[in-house]
């Protein structure tokens, strides 16, 4: 399990690495031949490089870059493999380039001087709306360094009562507005909870007006006003003809020859209608 919180650099290093991955996976690349080219474009002074290479001599043994990256838990956190193990099973939906793209923004935002509550906000937010798993999610977000034992505590906590309680209520209970109140309501300014408070003022503001109703409202409003990152989205799939352009214009083609063989079958075909009037527009066809 990861036991420390990396340098800003890796970070860095990791955003850039999940971009140009997902990129690159997107035109085709194979991803073993992608991680090698990789390895010589990433910072030296990291050890992202080092990690890169064992992923790539595991995909050539395994098949698969998740077990790599749980061999190196002393660098990717749990919720990383955990992510990237959902994208390679079959029986998932969840793409990889999503999984990938998530990655990047994590640690995009990691780079930039995260919040403990804007992290887990953004990591409970992807379980949401990806459907991977709470229980096996959350225990993997507790494997991050970055969650101290209040947080861990509380994950064993929210593990036990989601689902029963108001998602937006556990927030409010455990925010710096719900002390406040409290302090107030008991006339006792010295009043302190059983446990800290883990989110501040604005999220338990936002998490109390969110009372019964959909969280994704929730992880919205705290993006919009704490600039929390924002989840990716899986792309809608439109629906489209099964066949492309050109070959739609070739049976349309073939369908006019045919209603013109038929009509010639039937009794001829009356050739007037493709006639053009002296002015160079055609009748209008019987």
């Amino acid at each position: 399990m990861m036991k420390e919180i990396l340098s800003r650099d890796e970070y860095v290093e990791q955003a850039y690495f999940f971009s140009t991955f997902r990129e690159r996976l997107a035109e085709g690349v194979p991803s073993q031949e992608i991680l090698k080219g990789l390895e010589a474009e990433l910072l030296a002074t990291t050890r992202l490089p080092i990690a890169v290479g064992f992923l790539a001599g595991e995909i050539e043994a395994n098949g698969r870059m998740s077990d790599g990256m749980q061999r190196l838990s002393h660098y990717f956190t749990p919720f990383q493999t955990f992510l990237i193990l959902n994208a390679e099973l079959d029986a998932t939906k969840f793409d990889v380039s999503i999984a990938l793209l998530i990655l990047e923004r994590e640690a995009a935002y990691r780079s930039e001087g995260l919040t403990t509550p804007g992290l887990f906000i953004y990591q409970f937010e992807c379980l949401a709306r990806n459907r991977l798993g709470y229980d096996k999610g959350i225990t993997a977000m507790a494997g991050d360094p970055q969650y101290d034992a209040e947080w861990k505590g509380w994950f064993s906590i929210l593990r036990r009562q989601l689902g029963s309680v108001d998602f937006a209520d556990l927030i409010y209970l455990r925010s710096e507005l719900a002390v406040e109140e409290a302090r107030r309501t008991t006339g006792d300014p010295s009043w302190t909870p059983e446990r800290p408070p883990l989110f501040g003022r604005q999220e338990g503001r936002i998490a109390r007006a969110h009372r019964g109703r959909d969280s994704l409202h929730m992880f919205a409003a705290l993006q919009r006003h704490l600039g929390y990152p924002a989840v990716p989205r899986p792309k809608v799939q439109r629906e489209r003809s099964v066949f492309d352009a050109p070959v739609e214009f070739r049976f349309q083609k073939i369908e006019t020859r045919l209603n013109l063989v038929e009509a010639e079958l039937k009794g001829g075909i009356d050739l007037s209608q493709f006639y053009a009037r002296p002015d160079g527009t055609k009748p209008d066809a019987k």
